[in-house]
């Protein structure tokens, strides 16, 4: 009887690293429950490596799940605009990079013969022949899943320079939303603070109703 030992190793090296893949994200993960991104970004002290430790520290917050909204926050409240815009962007794109990078290395291999699904065919092509595009659409659509486009993308043909290039530009108008928010959270009366709220309060609506729209767009051909 013929077993999956039997396999060649260059048919489970795929898997393999698929499995090493969810084991690292998984550790990322669970290591919330040792350490707070947010806590780490508070107390980084003011010597001359304060603000690349803030990038690293963000970027492996997102790889780890941190929601971006609160690192955004964080960003604005202690660092202020004018400063925290521009790093929560490089930590953004950076953490974005590294879940690419992750995900190219060790999970491609053994998800595209997935792809062969026709929808995720199709995606997969817009993805590989329009890269720089589609990658500024998926960081531009409100509420899409800052991972999942990370991860999607990264098992998809786009090369790296233009999704690093399109997400730096498309979390761009998200992120200066939540971290002005934040850098005048103690005046709520200011006007910064009441426009930068409305825009991600508009941006929330426009998630739901996205949201909203697929399942009904899910729906439809079974009724």
């Amino acid at each position: 009887m013929r077993t999956d030992l039997d396999q060649p190793a260059a048919a489970r090296l795929p898997w393999l690293r698929l499995g090493l893949l969810v084991l690292i994200l998984a550790a990322a993960a669970g290591s919330l429950l040792l350490w707070r991104p947010t806590e780490l970004l508070a107390g980084g002290g003011t010597g001359p490596w304060r603000l690349p430790v803030f990038v690293a520290v963000y970027a492996l917050g997102t790889l780890a799940f941190v929601p971006k909204p609160a690192l955004n926050a964080a960003a604005g409240l202690l660092l202020g605009s004018r400063l925290g815009l521009p790093l929560a962007v490089a930590g953004t794109t950076l953490g974005a990079l590294l879940a690419f990078g992750l995900g190219r290395a060790l999970g491609r291999d053994a998800l595209r013969p997935l792809l062969k699904a026709k929808a995720l065919a199709a995606l997969d092509r817009r993805l590989t022949d329009q890269g720089f595009r589609s990658v500024l659409l998926l960081r531009l659509i409100p509420g899409m899943p800052f991972q999942a486009a990370n991860y999607g993308a990264a098992f998809s043909g786009v090369r790296a320079l233009p999704f690093t290039i399109a997400t730096a530009l498309g979390v761009l108008p998200g992120t200066a939303a939540i971290v002005i928010a934040g850098a005048n959270a103690s005046s709520p009366g200011s006007p910064a603070f009441l426009v930068s709220t409305g825009v991600v309060a508009l941006m929330g609506l426009l998630s739901l109703l996205s949201l909203r729209r697929t399942a009904r767009h899910r729906i439809a051909p079974q009724t």
